[in-house]
């Protein structure tokens, strides 16, 4: 029963054949993504148990999508192959997210790890139905692509298009996959930092439910709602708008606010409101953007563990979604095409947060962190699509570990057909 969407996908795949199969053939493409990835992060505060994370790893995507067969109802398969290598680690640095690691002491990194994951997909006019492996960017799920290989997660998932500017979602997810793992496992919710959510007897669930849309009223304006579930956990509902709004030549103002209301499921005591708003200003290729975040209620705000979640002050080590915690954030980017240099660009955050509930007696939780993102991608020739990133953070907490980290990322994409 484990494998069923895996099993109907090569069903498919091999009741395949004659002239409603061309399109399914034609329309089918592959891209290889390789992606070297270097990882180092020093723990800065005192009595830390390991003073570093640090480990090299070269990894390997590979994405198979058919087309549809024709006919009312089109059928496709796509598949994604994953594969993860060591090139350096040891017990004693190990742990940066980017290579699967024995779970007994002293837990080592493996020479390597991987999977396979297949998904099944059946169109109708503008409706499609994927059954299998999925990588939803939803707001109340996202998968995490930050390491050497991207979260994956099993299930169904029906998105659908059929009234313009609407887009429709609804879902069911029943098993994870971890960016640093090769095994389908049952889902919990993070809880680390001071989120202070109290589990029941139940601290996992085999069942995330997902429904909402996205409306796009105008070109500059878009709204959007989300319900995501984890069964005996929590409940959350997710609300979003956009609007970008032109202020003439190589100048524009974007707004993008949001909304979350977490409750208990039965088996936790979830209970959270989170509000978020950010703001940028771009004139040509600068980029100056502001955004601030506040949580209330007995909890700090749910999510997944190892995913991504809908928090705007959501950045390279921390989220800021904490009990009551406020944080704002200074941004700047800089994009080098103007000067001539296009595939350049530069980035800088500051984040600070407060007000973090830490328990009776204790004074208030703070935190603050600083990024710098530099990335180049070649543009053309015959190293077009090599890429080129740079990412260092530090941040320093009276709730969490104190750390600076440098993240270096070679990557090269390639169509293979």
């Amino acid at each position: 029963m484990r494998h069923t969407p895996h099993l109907l996908a090569a069903s498919i795949t091999l009741g395949l054949a004659g002239p409603a199969s061309a399109a399914f053939i034609d329309d089918s493409q592959a891209v290889l993504d390789a992606r070297n990835f270097y990882f180092n992060r020093d723990f800065r505060q005192d009595g830390a148990a390991q003073s570093k994370a640090e480990e090299w790893a070269q990894g390997f995507i590979l994405r198979l999508d058919s087309g549809y067969t024709e006919g009312s109802i089109g059928v496709g398969v796509d598949a994604i192959g994953l594969l993860g290598i060591k090139l350096d680690s040891s017990p004693d640095r190990v742990g940066t997210g980017i290579l699967k690691s024995d779970r007994e002491a002293p837990r080592r990194a493996q020479d390597e790890y991987g999977e396979l994951g297949l998904t099944a997909k059946l169109r109708a006019s503008n409706s499609t139905l994927k059954l299998g492996t999925l990588q939803p960017l939803l707001p109340a799920l996202m998968r995490n692509d930050s390491r050497l290989l991207p979260q994956t997660f099993r299930g169904a998932w029906l998105n659908s298009n059929e009234v313009e500017g609407l887009s429709l979602d609804l879902g069911r997810i029943d098993r994870v996959n971890q960016r640093d793992s090769s095994d389908n496992e049952q889902m919990s919710v993070f809880n680390g930092g001071k989120r202070n959510i109290v589990l029941g007897s139940a601290k996992t669930s085999d069942e995330f439910l997902f429904a909402g849309g996205r409306y796009q009223w105008t070109p500059e304006l878009a709204t959007s709602y989300y319900y995501g579930g984890l069964d005996g956990i929590y409940q959350q509902h997710l609300v979003n708008l956009v609007h970008q709004l032109s202020l003439g030549e190589g100048q524009s103002f974007k707004s993008d606010i949001r909304f979350a209301r977490s409750t208990d499921d039965g088996g936790s005591n979830v209970d959270n409101d989170a509000f978020g708003a950010l703001f940028t200003y771009r004139l040509g290729g600068h980029g100056f953007g502001a955004g601030y975040q506040q949580l209330s209620g007995d909890t700090g705000f749910a999510y997944i563990a190892g995913s991504d979640n809908a928090l705007v002050n959501l950045v390279q080590i921390n989220d800021f979604g904490n009990q009551d915690e406020r944080s704002w954030q200074a941004r700047y980017d800089y994009d080098f095409a103007g000067l001539g240099l296009p595939g350049l660009t530069f980035m800088t955050r500051y984040l600070s947060g407060d007000n973090v509930e830490r328990g009776a007696g204790l004074s208030e939780g703070k935190t603050w962190e600083r990024n710098t993102d530099i990335a180049y991608v070649v543009q053309s020739g015959p190293l077009k699509n090599f890429g080129l990133r740079l990412r260092n953070a530090s941040t320093r907490s009276n709730i969490g570990s104190d750390l600076d980290e440098n993240r270096l990322i070679l990557s090269y994409s390639l169509a293979l057909w």
